[in-house]
């Protein structure tokens, strides 16, 4: 007879079973089952979710708080519609009294009843009273490379008012949660578009210097901090992964976009002297370490400026790749109007 150890699972109101505790695991790490999953094995008093089993509960990922009451909130509770393909705006909906923060020239239009007001500091009230506590709120913004100011709008109409912020560059907006995500979320400087008012903007602060040097962000990146709503844009196609505990993904430092606080950020070297010279990906690469969730841009901004920059003619650029009499034409008239 086998000594190993046999599990029952309850998965969709059926028993599944018997399976060795490798099957749990994997079913853990590929999404099968979550924490909330019945397990049972010989000397347990009864059928136990999978967090509360120590040797499971290290793979799970952070659990999502319960939703909070609309009544504890501090921050504003805002509707939206994402619009658009390639370069996308996202349209806040606000109710009468109700209000939302976004980077200065980010607004793309509104309706007659809201109100701009532009404020020193991050606008989500949260920030020591009086000069010191607007220049201490500022001056982390300006850390972080964003402006002194945010502009805050405010509905003053009888019904409902919308107003509209577009994406600096081509990409995706991506809506954040923030009571999803624990109240916090980590992402690079430039990421933040806008949010319901009473979210704090502050910085994040990379105590290894290895990050702080060659992680491509700096020792200083942006956190978001509070229990509403707010909206991140990245460049290209954004993707999200679940890290489980323990679980490494390597990418590279320019694609990062956000990260829960519970996932770990560090650099490493490509490899060999070769490789890091040669292989087009630059000296490191971002090492991710779960759990947690953490999200990617298929298309940082530094790169596609890049590629602008090198293809444009003053900077010695050509049109590789053109062969028709159309370009050889322009080819002739580039070089009579100086171009």
């Amino acid at each position: 007879m086998s000594s190993t150890p046999q599990w029952y699972m309850a998965v969709g109101g059926q028993q599944v079973g018997p399976v060795s505790e490798e099957d749990i695991t994997n079913n853990i790490k590929n999404g099968s089952v979550d924490a909330e999953t019945l397990v049972f094995i010989a000397g347990m008093d009864g059928w136990t979710p999978l967090k509360a089993v120590p040797k499971f509960a290290s793979l799970l990922g952070p659990i999502a708080p319960p939703p909070m009451p609309a009544s504890a909130r501090r921050s504003d509770i805002i509707d939206y519609k994402i619009k658009g393909e390639d370069v996308q705006f996202v349209e806040i909906e606000l109710d009468p009294g109700e209000a939302c923060v976004a980077e200065a020239g980010a607004m793309m239009y509104m309706t007659a009843g809201i109100q701009m007001d532009t404020i020193f500091g991050d606008g989500s009230g949260r920030q020591k009273p009086g000069i010191m506590g607007a220049l201490l709120g500022a001056g982390k913004r300006v850390l972080t490379g964003e402006s002194l100011f945010m502009t805050v709008f405010s509905s003053h109409g009888r019904a409902k008012e919308r107003v509209a912020f577009a994406a600096p560059y081509p990409g995706r907006i991506l809506a954040m949660e923030l009571p999803e995500l624990g109240g916090e979320l980590i992402c690079q400087k430039d990421s933040f578009l806008c949010a319901a008012k009473g979210v704090a903007i502050s910085i994040a602060f990379q105590k290894k210097i290895g990050v702080g040097l060659f992680g491509g962000e700096g020792f200083i990146m942006q956190r978001l901090l509070g229990d509403g709503l707010c909206f991140v844009h990245a460049g290209g196609m954004l993707h999200e992964l679940q890290l489980g505990a323990g679980e490494t993904l390597r990418v590279d430092t320019g694609c990062l976009v956000a990260l829960q606080p519970s996932v770990g950020y560090d650099v490493q070297f490509v490899g060999g002297i070769k490789t890091a010279f040669f292989g087009g990906e630059g000296l490191f690469f971002a090492t991710l370490t779960g759990p947690g969730r953490v999200w990617l841009q298929s298309l940082p901004l530094s790169r596609m400026a890049d590629r602008i920059y090198k293809a444009a003619p003053q900077t010695g650029g050509s049109r590789k790749g053109e062969g028709s009499i159309l370009d050889v034409v322009g080819g002739l008239g580039n070089m009579i109007d100086g171009d």
